[in-house]
This record gives structure tokens, sequence and C-alpha cells, in this order.
């Protein structure tokens, strides 16, 4: 009886060292999975505008590098740059130039934001391809927007109120196009949008509104553009030539409402960051801005 009790705890023994030998490898086998394929996890959020871009360049680089994971989402310029300082971002994209106050904000947290021009786009102003309007000049077009010109016939067009489509104040567009359109009336006039202006939530629903409205006007970057909307030739002044939104005349700076489109990141930007980032600058990157209608900023 003694010797099969022996027996009994050598062979219970063996097989505990066997169990744990295993265990263990499999840990270890699990851990160096681990550090293996770690996720380059990305958050990027902010402009509408550039929310297709953004989406067109996570998915190029994803299928470049399956280990990479990149979340875009919308919301607006100024959402995407609160996102950012409070660092539940990893990049903001932003149709405009962060304020003093947001760079001291997001100084303020250690992490200075750095500014990437990634792209350039032209703020197209459409209406309805009915409307015979097809050519204002800056002046015009603040006047327009301001409700200071609320006929199509003062602007000689037909005899029909005129619809605003805006963005909404958190948007960069909204910002830039009040900046650079209705900030340039010389003649002590508004400087805001017109309190009638219907204020939409994206690009995209700026674009469907006109298509289906004859006396609405709107505008949003060039990459919305589509044949259900017609774009409207914008002139400095009337003795200036009238230009539309285009990659040459952008790159110009011909035409009168171009811009630049931006990353914003935390501090010097490091490891998956800077990968990506590189990967937008890089001639492939590029090639991805013109693919979706907007303007590369190299090549």
């Amino acid at each position: 009886m003694g010797h099969m009790r022996t027996m009994r705890t050598v062979i219970t023994t063996a097989w505990w060292r066997t169990a744990l030998v295993t265990l263990s490898l499999m840990g270890v086998g699990l851990s160096s999975v681990r550090a293996e394929a770690p996720k380059n996890q990305l958050q990027i959020k902010g402009s509408d505008t550039m929310v297709n871009l953004a989406q067109a360049w996570a998915e190029a680089y994803m299928a470049a590098d399956p280990q990479a994971s990149i979340s875009v989402t919308g919301g607006g310029s100024g959402t995407g740059i609160a996102a950012l300082i409070a660092g539940t971002c990893d990049l903001a994209s932003a149709s405009r130039k962060m304020t003093p106050k947001e760079i001291a904000s997001a100084s303020a947290t250690g992490a200075p934001p750095q500014e990437w021009t990634v792209a350039l786009d032209g703020l197209a102003v459409v209406v309805h391809p009915s409307n015979p309007i097809k050519r204002l000049t800056i002046e015009q077009l603040a006047k327009i927007f301001t409700g200071t010109i609320h006929n199509w016939k003062e602007v000689g067009g037909k005899d029909a109120q005129i619809i605003l489509l805006s963005r909404e104040v958190n948007s960069g567009t909204h910002v830039y196009f009040k900046e650079h359109v209705l900030a340039s009336l010389k003649d002590g006039g508004p400087k805001e949008f017109a309190p009638e202006a219907l204020l939409l939530p994206s690009s995209q629903a700026i674009a469907d509104e006109v298509a289906q409205n004859s006396t609405a006007i709107g505008y949003y970057g060039m990459g919305y553009l589509n044949p259900k909307n017609a774009v409207v030739a914008v002139a400095k002044t009337a003795a200036d030539p009238y230009v539309t939104p285009s990659e040459e005349t952008v790159r110009s700076g011909s035409y009168p409402i171009s811009r630049p489109l931006f990353f914003y990141s935390r501090g010097t930007p490091q490891g998956a960051v800077k990968a990506f980032l590189d990967f937008v600058m890089s001639p492939e990157g590029q090639a991805v801005v013109r693919k979706v209608d907007f303007v590369p900023v190299k090549g």
C-alpha cells in the first residue's frame, strides 16, 4: 500500500509539473503574441469638411498596415480641437486655425499642439442648377449671407426670396466663411450671418438641401461638389475675373475663397501618430487627397 501511495504521489506531482510548464508556456506564447501584434489605434476627430478625406487616409493606411486601427469622426473643427485639448483624440482635423485661446488651453495640459497643413481646399458657393445666377462677387456674397440682399432679383436673378444655408457655428467652414467673406464688407454693414440663415449640421446636408431647393444658396468644401449642385464663379471685385474652385485655381490662389486644411497633434507626434502623419504627407497620402477632390499640398 505504501508503495502504491508513493507511485500516486510521483504521478500526481509529475502531472502538476507538466501542467504548470504547459500553462507557463501558454502564457509566454500569449504575451509574445500581444507583444508582436500591437494595435496601432488612433482616434481622429473634427472637421466635417475633412471627414471623408480623413476616412480615405485611414482606409489607405490600414490597408498597408493591417495591425493599425483608426477611427474617424466629424462634429466640426471646434469639436475636434476640444477633444484634442481634453486628450480624448490623437489628432484633431480642422478647416481653420486653432485660436490663441485654444492653443493656450492645449499648452496648459503639458502638450502644446503642433499644426500640420495636410491639404488645400476651395470653399465652393453653390445654388440649384435651375438658378440663372452663375457668378457673384465677394461683396455680393457678403451682402447675401448677412441678409442685406434678400431677393435674387437684386443680383440679376428671378424675383424670389433667397434661402440661406450655412454650416453651424462650431464648424471651421462657418468660421472661415465669416472671417473671409462676411468680414470683407467695408461699408460698416453687419459681419454676422443673417438670423434667417439655416444652420445645417454638415456639408452633405447643405448639398442635399441645395439639390431640392431652387432658391437656396450654400457653401462647402469643394470635395462635396456634385452634379445636383451648380457651382458659382466668384470674383474679388466686379473688375476681377470670376473663378470657380479647382486644383489649379486653389493652388495658385486665384480662387478668392481658398484655404488650408489642418491636422493638430498633442505635442510632438510619436509612434503611431507620427507614422500616420508621415503617410499623410507622403506621395501616396497626397495622392489620396486628389482622389477625394481636394488639393494636395505636395505634387
